[in-house]
């Protein structure tokens, strides 16, 4: 979100499911956990100190879309919420340093309902160098320089929502398809840094390169 809110898009829709109650928990306490508060006993509020600047400056809307709704199902439930007119969408899973404006001015010059960002992983355990049977060399390069797959940033239209069938409907497997075939699916290649968050090595990898201060999607200031 703060990536996002760097490149200036600061409202958010929250699609919630298992264990939305600690998101909404989390949002709730943010301004209380997150810097300086005042507590007067006078009025019984806790509130944030007002010579204190505020560290975000958004609108975050939590909406229960069910426990086990699909992720097509899930923006169809959000779609009360959303403005009629082009969105952002991400998956939360990765992160990366896209440049979400360029991002967004491809998606307008093309005219389609929907971009995906196209990103080449790195191999998941590393790739061998090998001579014979010995090992020159070791690296963690993308799995191929002709592999691209959805890094999970995307760019729509509200007409994308017209392709979602029902609660059940699956996002990558069910939505993106229906939109391929159709024409209105088109792929902003970002040849940067990308890198999800679905293994407890990959956790640690991400860990290690925040804790040095090397987290290349840290395009913020604080």
């Amino acid at each position: 979100m703060k990536h996002f809110a760097h490149h200036g898009f600061e409202d958010f829709v929250i699609a919630l499911g298992y264990r939305g109650n600690q998101v909404k928990r989390y949002f709730a306490d943010y301004s209380i956990t997150h810097g300086s508060i005042t507590v007067d006993f006078r009025s019984r509020e806790v509130r944030p100190l007002a010579a204190e600047a505020q560290e975000v400056n958004w609108v975050v809307d939590l909406v229960d879309t069910g426990d086990r709704t699909g992720s097509g199902g899930r923006m169809s439930r959000l779609a009360p919420f959303l403005p009629n007119e082009t969105f952002m969408m991400t998956y939360c899973d990765g992160v990366s340093d896209v440049d979400l404006g360029a991002l967004l001015a491809f998606h307008r010059a093309h005219g389609r309902l929907a971009t995906l960002t196209a990103v080449q992983p790195r191999g998941r355990y590393g790739r061998l160098g090998l001579s014979g049977d010995s090992v020159i060399d070791f690296s963690e390069k993308p799995q191929s320089e002709a592999e691209w797959i959805n890094g999970g940033f995307f760019v729509l239209e509200p007409g994308v929502l017209d392709y979602i069938e029902n609660d059940e409907s699956d996002w990558a497997g069910d939505v993106l398809p229906r939109l391929a075939e159709a024409g209105q699916l088109m792929a902003y290649r970002h040849d940067s840094f990308w890198q999800c968050m679905d293994t407890v090595h990959e956790r640690s990898l991400l860990q290690r390169l925040w804790s040095e201060g090397t987290a290349p999607w840290k395009t913020w200031a604080q």
